[in-house]
Parts: structure tokens; sequence; C-alpha cells
């Protein structure tokens, strides 16, 4: 009897669990800067990967560098992200098949309308850094390894100003992370670092009535997509120094032969695609545009 009825909750339970594979198996890890989050792109995107593929994507949102850790490690099935440096180097080292170049904004620095600092209209980041450190103006950094992070510290790199160098500890979930910086020399009664994302490094700057280096995508859903709106001014933008280039990148399999390189080829190619690329176009807030297609 006891048989017989271990046999009959195998029978019952068999296509339960045939159907529930499949799902399963479509579903994709992705680590991504929090800016393709915030700025609501992937709202729109991955309903339509979905609709087309199968695919469901699991989003882990973190910064850039946090992100790039997650492939490396194998934790995720690819990244989405924008630092082109270290792109680059993760395929270069093996733990990624390729880059994707998906689309573009930019980055920009906003401040309050009364910019102490008189960076309006100069479009050079570099040089817009360097008048707000010589202003002694309040700046937020957002402290995060993240690609805008990274973007930040080449700014001040490029400024000619004196720097200094810091190592920060930031730890979520149970792991501490270490993040190098580097900043101003002296600037401790200006500069804040929040380790925090965009959107809550923009909140803090309005806060603070501050200058900081956003993306564009997030800045307009925090400007013009909310019931409070941040009351920040873009003042530095257009410069060669603040392009701001999104990849894909798969994470490989010979270094995790565990990842779903499959479906992360699959996203890939959906991303790149005519219909990817033309969401990604149409995507807008307010009748303004936050994302640009670069795929060829």
């Amino acid at each position: 009897m006891k048989l017989r009825n271990l046999l009959l909750c195998g029978l019952l339970l068999a296509p339960w669990i045939a159907g529930s594979s499949p799902a399963e198996d479509k579903v994709l890890k992705m680590s991504t800067t929090t800016s393709t989050q915030a700025s609501g792109l992937l709202d729109i995107l991955l309903p339509a990967l979905e609709k087309d593929t199968g695919i469901t994507v699991k989003v882990i949102a973190k910064g850039t560098g946090a992100a790039i850790r997650d492939g490396i490690d194998g934790n995720v099935d690819a990244i989405f992200v924008h630092d082109r440096k270290r792109e680059d180097a993760f395929v270069a080292d093996g733990y990624g098949t390729r880059r994707y170049a998906v689309m573009h904004n930019d980055f920009i620095i906003v401040g309050p309308a009364e910019d102490k600092a008189r960076i309006k209209a100069v479009n050079d980041g570099a040089t817009a850094m360097r008048k707000i450190a010589e202003a002694k103006a309040s700046f937020i950094s957002r402290g995060d390894d993240s690609g805008t992070h990274a973007r930040e510290q080449a700014l001040w790199k490029d400024s000619g100003l004196a720097l200094e160098t810091a190592i920060s500890t930031m730890e979520k979930k149970g792991k501490t992370t270490e993040i190098k910086s580097v900043f101003p020399a002296g600037s401790k009664n200006w500069y804040f670092s929040v380790g925090q994302g965009m959107g809550k490094t923009l909140t803090i700057a309005d806060e603070k009535q501050a200058y900081t280096l956003a993306d564009r995508g997030t800045y307009i859903k925090y400007k013009y997509g909310r019931e409070v709106p941040v009351n920040l001014e873009i003042l530095s933008e257009g410069g060669a120094n603040l392009a701001n280039p999104y990849g894909f990148i798969p994470v490989n399999p010979k270094k995790h032969p565990h990842v779903k390189a499959d479906l992360a080829e699959q996203m890939a190619q959906w991303l790149v695609s005519a219909k990817g690329q033309q969401m990604i176009a149409d995507y807008k807030l307010h009748g303004k545009q936050l994302f640009f297609p670069d795929a060829k």
C-alpha cells in the first residue's frame, strides 16, 4: 500500500516538475548599474524581452564596480554597466565573452541655480570640477565604486588639482568591499562621500543644495518623473569627458561553467536588435530622451 501511494504521488508530481523546469531554466541573473533601473528603462525593456524570448531577468542593481565583481565571481550570468575601461578589462581577462555596445547617454554636473562655482555652460567636466573645488562649494560624491564614481575620479585627476587618496569600506549583505577614492586635497569641509546609488545621491545633493555628478537618465527621472522633483539644475554638460556609454557583457562559461551563457547571448542579441534599439530610442520621460542606441 505504501509503495502504491508513493508511485501515485510520483505520477501526480511528475507533470508539475516537468512543467516548472523550462521556466526555471529561462531565468537569467543580471547585475547592472543603478541608473538603468532608477531611470525606468528596464521596466520597459524586460517585459518585452520576456514576451519575445521567454527569458525572465532577475535584476541585481548596484554600482558598476560591484556589478563587475559579481561577474568576476560568477554570481550572475551577465552584466550591464557603464565604465568602459573596466568593461574592456573584464573581457580581456577572460571573465566576459564580448562587450555589446548597447546605448549611451551622458554625465552632467548638476547643482543649485545660484551656481556658486560659476560652472554654467562650462562643457569640460574637469574644468567644471576644478571651479567647484576652487569655490569650495559643497559637492556630493556617490563614493560607491560605481561607473559614475569612477568618472568623477577621472575628472578630478584631469582637473590639475592636488588630490588625496582614501580607502573606505562598504558593507552590504554581510560582504565588505574596499573602495579606493581620489578627491581634492583639503576638501573635508565641502566634499562629502555618501556611498549611495544615483537616486539617493541626487536627493542628498538636493537637500544640501550641493553639486553632484549624475547620469542624465536618472536626473531626468528625478527631476521630471516624481511628484516631488529635485530642485537641481543642469550646469555643465556636453564635453567629451562627460560621455557615458553602456555595455552588456555575458559572463564567460570558460571561467564559470554554471552560467547560462546561451540566455545571456540571446539577451545580448535582443538588446542590439532593431527592436531592442528602437525601444531604447523611444523611451522618453516628459518628452525627453534618456538613452541613445549604439548598436551598429
